[in-house]
């Protein structure tokens, strides 16, 4: 993320834009534009040869209205508060606008995982646990995985939850391993729930999938399967792909001129979204700068990256054929950016819709952990297929009947139902 954007600032300046527009009540923006709990901690790691270390964790509260805090733990070098505030916030318009009921939260710890090894990482989740047990849980504030934490992870705080409060209680986390209390269709849910809203795009736009070219930013989870749903389910082509080489610490595109395996480049890309830049060459890949993806000659962007990535800057790269962008990342589009959308008619799928498909699934896990009774991967992705149409439909028609911009729709939507709740359980 550019060091010049403030992922709460520009949070906030686009609740603010859509509070004008519908007019909200001063008080209840004041309400809504501010998280309703933060915690701030440290975490003592005992490293593996032998000397402590301290790391900042974090938890932000935005909004319980509907349901129990929802969102991701993030174990990221650059993380800061104001990142988590706005990301907890993005969180309550994702679960209302996917119409689940869940509130919003956001988590992390200032670390980067790949410096740590397995039993450093284990100690590292079970410390953030022993921090936030008293003010998490199924009824509370449900986290998951997010950038730099895995289900493995989830599973070790679970089990660390569990052992406090004396009971296994796996609806505590999402995004838990399968078998220790995780969902089938986990893993695909935020990816292909990009490509089922990219599919719903290109029916209202006239387009044909089979013919139609994407370029991604991003090879971790959501991209990785984002790229597979564009491919196996609609038909169409992926062009490139960018990582962050660890290696390097450089980001790097990677493109084919017949268009990208993504299974195989999975099979050479290491848990942190890193690809082996020596075995794509040799399978015939071109490696270029990691801003090229942006200005490849397809019809659909998927930034799947960090936040700030389509900025007043890049936005200027884009191709004129590109006909939608679909966010696949969280926050990847400054407001100045989205100013240039508009006026090059580009349609644009907001974050919290497009890549809404992880909580949904999150929720249907929630829902499977206190039944004990598990669906299949068919069910789930059938369920999570219908869930991503009907909130793309409700955004889309909100933007035709207030001949809105589609992110000042999804917020409409969103916000709507997040007062609704508010006004219903007598809090305004």
């Amino acid at each position: 993320m550019s060091g010049t954007i403030n992922a709460f600032e520009m949070a906030q300046r686009q609740f603010d834009h859509v509070a004008e527009l519908l007019n909200l009540d001063p008080q209840i923006a004041e309400i809504l534009r501010q998280p309703a709990r933060e915690f701030s901690f440290r975490v003592p790691v005992r490293m593996d040869d032998g000397t402590l270390r301290v790391f900042q964790g974090f938890r932000v509260q935005h909004n319980d209205a509907r349901g129990p805090n929802k969102g991701g733990i993030r174990f990221h070098p650059s993380e800061t508060f104001d990142t988590v505030r706005a990301l907890a916030m993005w969180m309550t318009w994702k679960c209302a606008v996917a119409d689940i009921p869940l509130g919003g939260g956001k988590g992390g710890i200032v670390v980067d995982p790949a410096t740590l090894s397995t039993t450093e990482k284990e100690r590292m989740c079970r410390g953030w646990v022993h921090n936030m047990w008293r003010n998490i849980g199924p009824r509370q504030d449900v986290p998951a995985p997010d950038v730099g934490t895995t289900p493995q992870m989830m599973g070790w705080m679970m089990d660390e939850y569990s052992k406090l409060i004396g009971e296994y209680t796996p609806g505590v986390f999402t995004g838990k391993p399968l078998g220790g209390g995780g969902s089938e269709g986990r893993t695909e849910a935020t990816g292909y729930g990009v490509i089922f809203t990219v599919r719903e795009a290109m029916k209202h736009l006239n387009m044909d999938p089979s013919k139609s070219w994407a370029a991604l930013q991003g090879f971790g989870n959501v991209a990785q399967y984002a790229a597979i749903g564009f491919i196996e389910l609609l038909g169409g082509k992926v062009a490139c792909v960018s990582y962050w080489d660890r290696e390097d610490r450089t980001a790097y595109t990677v493109s084919h001129a017949d268009g990208i395996d993504p299974r195989f480049l999975q099979s050479i890309t290491d848990q942190y979204g890193s690809i082996d830049k020596d075995k794509a060459r040799e399978a015939g890949y071109v490696i270029e700068d990691s801003e090229a993806w942006i200005s490849k000659d397809v019809d659909v962007l998927i930034p799947a990256a960090l936040e700030g990535q389509v900025n007043d800057e890049s936005v200027q790269k884009i191709s004129d054929r590109v006909k939608i962008l679909a966010e696949g990342a969280n926050g990847p589009t400054t407001p100045e950016a989205d100013e240039v959308l508009k006026s090059r008619g580009i349609f644009d799928i907001p974050d919290f819709l497009c890549n809404a498909g992880g909580v949904t699934v999150s929720y249907f896990e929630s829902v499977q952990n206190d039944m004990n009774f598990y669906w299949t991967k068919e069910e789930v992705l059938k369920k999570l297929d219908t869930k991503m149409t009907q909130a793309f439909n409700a955004v889309l028609a909100m933007s035709e009947k207030e001949k809105v911009y589609m992110r000042d729709a999804a917020y409409m939507v969103a916000i709507g139902r997040v007062i609704k709740a508010m006004e219903l359980r007598g809090w305004i």
